[in-house]
C-alpha cells in the first residue's frame, strides 16, 4: 500500500530547464542534476504540459524517460524542450532510489518562468536557464 512506503523528503536533486547556444541558433532541454555524494539509481522522470492557448485547454503528450544511474555530483540531459511549451505550465515527476529508498518529488514549472529576465547562470551546466529545486 501506498501508505506503508515511507517518502522521505527530497534533498540534493534538481531540475533545470537550460538553453545552449550554437551555430546553428538556440535549443532548450532539460536536466536533473545530481548534487548528493551518493549515486541515484533506476530514475523515473515523467513530464506533460498543460494550461490555456489562446482560450482553448491544450494538453501535451506525457513522455517517460528512464536514466539506469545517474553518478554523484553529475547531471543528465532528460529531454528536448520546444520553446512553444513554455505558454504551458510544465510539470515533471521525478522518482528514484538510493540504495534500497525511494523518493518522489513533483516539480513545477509555470508560464512566468520563462521570460528572459528569470534566466540564471547554473553552475553545474555551464548554461543559463531555470533552476528548480
Amino acid at each position: 500500500m501506498k501508505k506503508d512506503i515511507d517518502f522521505s523528503p527530497v534533498t540534493g536533486v534538481k531540475l533545470a530547464i537550460a538553453k545552449e547556444e550554437s551555430n546553428s541558433g538556440e535549443a532548450w532541454a532539460l536536466y536533473l542534476i545530481n548534487l548528493n555524494l551518493i549515486e541515484l539509481s533506476t530514475v523515473m522522470v515523467t513530464s506533460k504540459g498543460y494550461g490555456y492557448l489562446e482560450g482553448e485547454l491544450r494538453k501535451t503528450s506525457i513522455l517517460r524517460h528512464l536514466i539506469p544511474t545517474l553518478e554523484a555530483s553529475t547531471f543528465a540531459k532528460v529531454e528536448a524542450i520546444d520553446p512553444q511549451v513554455f505558454t504551458l505550465t510544465n510539470e515533471f515527476w521525478v522518482s528514484y532510489y538510493i540504495l534500497d529508498q525511494i523518493f518522489d518529488k513533483k516539480f513545477i514549472f509555470t508560464p512566468g518562468s520563462f521570460d528572459q529576465v528569470n534566466l540564471q547562470l547554473i553552475p553545474e551546466l555551464g548554461l543559463k536557464g531555470i533552476l528548480h529545486s
